[in-house]
């Protein structure tokens, strides 16, 4: 049997950890006579309390247990009755990976607490890759960018990535690309002509591994010249965080003060995992002034005003378990300040999945649009964020939000709540469907010659309200057994 290589044990579990791989070696001494294994390892849940409370540590052990019975490290015996009996069929196995797991979580970060040499560079050179291809654009194809715009809204761009992926993965992609063209983080103006909030928002995808998540987030934005996928996002404006730790991010990020990016994080839930890193973390999603000290240093105090695309892996017991995935203590600090969307591997997804993979590698994918969307969203970026080669021509303009599109979603609430007493969403969520609207709005800046704002129409409310409508279910659909 393949034993998984991490056991994604959260910092506030490091103590059980260590105690129960103190148990388990107990266990397996136990069941050997003159060397010889003569039963399976076992031990009793009130052995592993009592050797916690021994050594003054308590905390609850049930949600490690419950982890590792899901990953067949550990299994329940019918004659435990009253006092519960866990069975270990791989007590070495699951040693070592207590024990590695807890040197990778316990290692200090060597000394360097200084941003990393070279960020400014990469800084200068993702800002001429942006100015390159806006120069590009304004040279030789702005007219066929403004040509394209007068047309183009979140229905167009749905119906091309539907042609694509197919119905079960287009909107993931979809959500990506709006995502870049609310980088410009324009501001979002009320009735009464007060800005009450910008279209900016971080996005996370939470679920399995498989599932397509790196590909919409990552692929779909950057490009991936070994498979053949062109870019669709922002040029020079997303900064890629594979393989780069928490504390190297949180030095990396104070040279980024002032100034808005992207980060694109394909294992997010590796970066929690690290001592001493959730609050910062916190701050940052907040877009708080962030400081982190430590005996070796400080890194610190600055503002981050970037955004985030990230990937969240977590381990499911299958397609239904969305009740066993918000378990997870992050899900709540990253359902509360990003745009979350959940994950199940499905059936029906992992059929897309293996699809549309089929069809990349066979070439039958014609990424058409590409190059006529990431120019569109480039102009319109240039615009809003009043770049200098632009802002004499173009004016910026804030999105209007609409009461129309509040009670459209409000309709969208009440129905769920006429099902239940105790709803499994928040009213966060309704705040992201709007940020949603309001950035799908922006395709249609050169809809919109001449008005002072852009405003949401009945194609983006009617976008941001089945958003809202398919998320509401997600969290609350798995319970009682949808798939």
């Amino acid at each position: 049997m393949a034993v998984p290589g991490s056991l994604d044990i959260l910092e506030s579990e490091l103590p059980v950890a260590r105690v129960l791989a103190e148990v388990v070696a107990d266990a397996d001494r136990r069941r050997l006579v003159r060397g010889v294994a003569t039963v399976a390892a076992r031990f009793r849940l009130s052995e592993l309390r009592g050797r916690l409370l021994k050594d003054r540590v308590f905390e609850d052990p049930s949600r490690l247990l419950a982890r590792l019975k899901r990953r067949g490290l550990l299994s329940d015996l019918p004659e435990g009755k009253g006092d519960r009996l866990f069975q270990v069929p791989f007590p070495a196995e699951l040693r070592g990976l207590l024990k590695g797991e807890l040197e990778r979580l316990e290692t200090v970060e060597p000394a360097a607490l200084q941003p990393v040499p070279d960020e400014h560079a990469e800084i200068r050179a993702m800002d001429g890759e942006f100015l390159d291809t806006l120069r590009e654009i304004l040279l030789y194809r702005l007219e066929r960018t403004i040509e394209f715009g007068r047309s183009f809204s979140v229905g167009t761009l749905a119906t091309y990535l539907r042609e694509l992926f197919g119905e079960a993965l287009f909107l993931d992609s979809l959500i990506a690309i709006l995502q870049q063209y609310a980088l410009a983080d324009v501001p979002l103006l009320a009735p009464t002509g007060r800005a009450t909030g910008t279209t900016g928002f971080h996005l996370a995808l939470f679920g399995p591994p498989g599932t397509g998540k790196t590909f919409s987030i990552d692929d779909m934005i950057r490009g991936n010249p070994r498979t053949a996928v062109p870019p669709h996002g922002l040029p020079g404006r997303n900064r890629y965080c594979g393989g780069i730790t928490p504390v190297q991010f949180l030095r990396v990020g104070a040279a980024y003060t002032g100034r808005t990016f992207n980060f694109i994080v394909p294992e997010f839930n590796d970066w929690f995992k690290y001592r001493g890193m959730v609050e910062p973390l916190k701050l940052v999603m907040e877009q708080r002034e962030v400081k982190w000290e430590t005996t070796l240093g400080t890194v610190g105090p600055y503002t981050f005003r970037s955004f985030f695309s990230v990937n969240y892996n977590v381990r499911t017991a299958g397609a239904q378990d969305y009740w066993t995935t918000i378990a997870d203590p992050n899900f709540a600090a990253l359902e509360d300040r990003m745009l979350l969307r959940f994950h199940p591997m499905t059936r029906e997804r992992f059929r897309a999945v293996e699809a549309s993979a089929e069809r990349l590698e066979l070439g039958a994918i014609a990424f058409e649009l590409a190059g006529a969307i990431r120019d569109h969203l480039t102009l319109v970026h240039a615009i809003q964020s009043r770049h200098p080669l632009v802002a004499a021509r173009f004016a910026a303009r804030p999105v209007r939000l609409d009461p129309a599109l509040y009670a459209s979603l409000r309709g969208v609430s009440e129905a769920a709540l006429a099902k239940t007493a105790h709803p499994k969403f928040s009213p966060r969520l309704k705040s992201r469907a709007v940020k949603l609207g309001a950035a799908a709005a922006l395709l249609t800046y050169f809809a919109h010659d001449g008005a002072a704002a852009i405003p949401i129409g009945r194609e983006e409310s009617e976008f941001a309200r089945r958003f809202y409508a398919e998320e509401i279910r997600a969290r609350e659909g798995r319970r009682a057994g949808a798939s």
